[in-house]
C-alpha cells in the first residue's frame, strides 16, 4: 500500500514540474531569439577562458612541408613489423653561428667532425634518461634525432653553454620540428612530413665515408642521410632566424613612410638612418656572403647525388631558395627606402649650407660697411661739400 502511495506521488509531481520546467526553457529560449548577443558573448567567454589555459605556441611557417603533411598518413596509420615508432627530430638555433674548434673540448666523448658538423652519435638526457644523436653546424644550430624541445634546450644548456663558441647568441632561440622512423626494408626518403630511414645506396667516393664511425643510437647505415637531412633543417632554421631579424627591423622603420608623407620629414636624423642601412648591409651579407649561404648546394653533395638528391628533397620542401629570394626582396625594399630617406637628408643638409653661407656673405658685407663706412662716404661726397665754399668765395670776389 505505502509502495502505491508512493508511485502516485511521483507520478503527480512529474505531471506538475514537467510543464513548468518546458516554459522556463522556452521562456529562456525566447530570450536568446530576442538578445543573441548574450548567447554570442557567453560563447565567446568561454573559448576565451578556454584559450587562456592552452600554453602560446610559436607558430610554425606554412611551407609545403607543412601542406603536405597529408602524404605522410599512409606510414602514421599502416604500422608494420619492421617499422620503428615515430621519432621526433628537432632543430634549435642559439646562435648567428658556432666556433667549431671551440666546440671540440666541451662535446660528448666520441664526438666526430663529420665533413660540416659535429656529430655527436649518443647523448642521453640527465632527466629523461632518453637517448639520441646530435648535429651541430657552423651556422649556430644543431639537429637533434630522437630528442624533443625539452631535451634539446638542456643540450644546449649543458653542453653549448660551456663551449664559448656562441657568436651573437640570439635573445628568443628559433626551432624547427620534424619526425622520423627507421625501416630497413624501406628506402630511405621524406614522404610528406615524414622522413623514413632506410636501405640507402652505396656512396660515388670511397673516401666520403670515415673508416670507423663511432657507435650510434641509430643505424650507422643511415648515418649521411641523417646529416644532409640535418643540414637541411639548419639552414632552414638559420633563415628563420634571418627572417625574424627582417621582421623585427622592418617594423622598426615602417613608421618613416608615413612620418614622411605627413610632415615631409624622415623622423630620423643621418646618424640613425646610416646605422640602419648598415643593419640591412649586415642581413644581406649573412644571406649572400657567409661561408655557407642559402641558395648554393654545399660542395660536399656534388660528388654524392644520392646525398644530394635527400638535401634537395627536404630543401625544397622547407621552401628555402623561395623564402631566401624573398628576403632579399625585403632588404632591396629596405634600402631603396633608406637611399631615398639619406637623399632627401643630404638635400636638407646641402639646403642649410647654402643658407649658412648667404649669412655669412650677409655679414661679412656688414662689417665691410661698418669699418670702410666713413671712408667711402668720404670719398663718395666729401669732397663735393668742400668745392661748394670755394665757389661761392669766388663770386663774392
Amino acid at each position: 500500500m505505502n509502495f502505491l502511495a508512493l508511485t502516485s506521488r511521483q507520478a503527480r509531481q512529474s505531471f506538475t514540474t514537467a510543464p513548468v520546467l518546458r516554459v522556463r526553457q522556452w521562456q529562456q529560449n525566447q530570450r536568446l531569439a530576442i538578445h543573441p548577443a548574450l548567447n554570442i558573448r557567453r560563447g565567446f567567454a568561454e573559448v576565451k577562458h578556454a584559450a587562456q589555459d592552452i600554453p602560446k605556441t610559436k607558430p610554425k611557417a606554412s611551407t609545403a612541408l607543412r601542406r603536405a603533411a597529408s602524404a605522410s598518413l599512409p606510414i602514421r596509420s599502416n604500422p608494420t613489423p619492421t617499422r620503428s615508432d615515430i621519432q621526433p627530430i628537432f632543430t634549435y638555433a642559439t646562435a648567428e653561428r658556432y666556433l667549431m674548434p671551440n666546440l671540440r673540448h666541451s662535446l660528448p666523448q666520441g664526438a666526430v667532425l663529420l665533413h660540416d658538423a659535429w656529430w655527436v652519435p649518443k647523448w642521453t638526457d640527465s632527466q629523461t634518461g632518453r637517448d639520441g644523436e646530435v648535429f651541430l653546424f657552423a651556422n649556430g644550430s644543431f639537429v637533434c634525432w630522437g630528442l624533443g624541445e625539452d631535451e634539446a634546450r638542456r643540450f644546449a644548456k649543458e653542453v653549448l653553454a660551456k663551449s664559448a663558441a656562441e657568436i651573437a647568441p640570439l635573445r628568443e632561440p628559433e626551432t624547427e620540428d620534424l619526425e622520423f622512423v627507421t625501416d630497413p626494408e624501406e628506402n630511405t626518403r621524406l614522404q610528406g612530413d615524414l622522413i623514413v630511414l632506410g636501405k640507402t645506396s652505396p656512396l660515388s667516393s670511397e673516401g666520403t665515408m670515415p673508416v670507423e664511425l663511432p657507435r650510434s643510437v641509430l643505424p650507422s647505415e643511415t648515418v649521411f642521410a641523417r646529416y644532409a637531412y640535418s643540414q637541411a633543417l639548419s639552414r632552414s632554421t638559420a633563415l628563420s632566424v634571418l627572417e625574424s631579424s627582417l621582421e623585427d627591423y622592418l617594423t622598426s622603420v615602417a613608421s618613416l613612410p608615413r612620418a614622411l608623407q605627413k610632415t615631409g620629414k624622415p623622423g630620423l636624423g643621418r646618424r640613425a638612418i646610416v646605422m640602419k642601412l648598415g643593419e640591412l648591409l649586415v642581413f644581406r651579407q649573412g644571406l649572400n656572403l657567409n661561408r655557407e649561404n642559402f641558395s648554393d648546394t654545399p660542395d660536399f653533395y656534388w660528388s654524392e647525388p644520392v646525398l644530394e638528391a635527400y638535401f634537395n628533397s627536404l630543401s625544397n620542401a622547407l621552401e628555402i631558395r623561395a623564402r631566401a629570394r624573398s628576403v632579399n626582396d625585403k632588404i632591396t625594399y629596405a634600402a631603396e627606402m633608406q637611399s631615398v630617406l639619406r637623399e632627401l637628408l643630404t638635400e636638407t643638409s646641402a639646403h642649410r649650407m647654402e643658407l649658412i653661407i648667404i649669412a655669412l656673405i650677409a655679414v661679412e658685407v656688414v662689417i665691410c660697411l661698418i669699418r670702410d663706412g666713413p671712408e667711402l662716404w668720404e670719398m663718395a661726397f666729401g669732397k663735393a661739400e668742400e668745392h661748394k665754399p670755394s665757389e661761392s668765395g669766388d663770386k663774392a670776389a
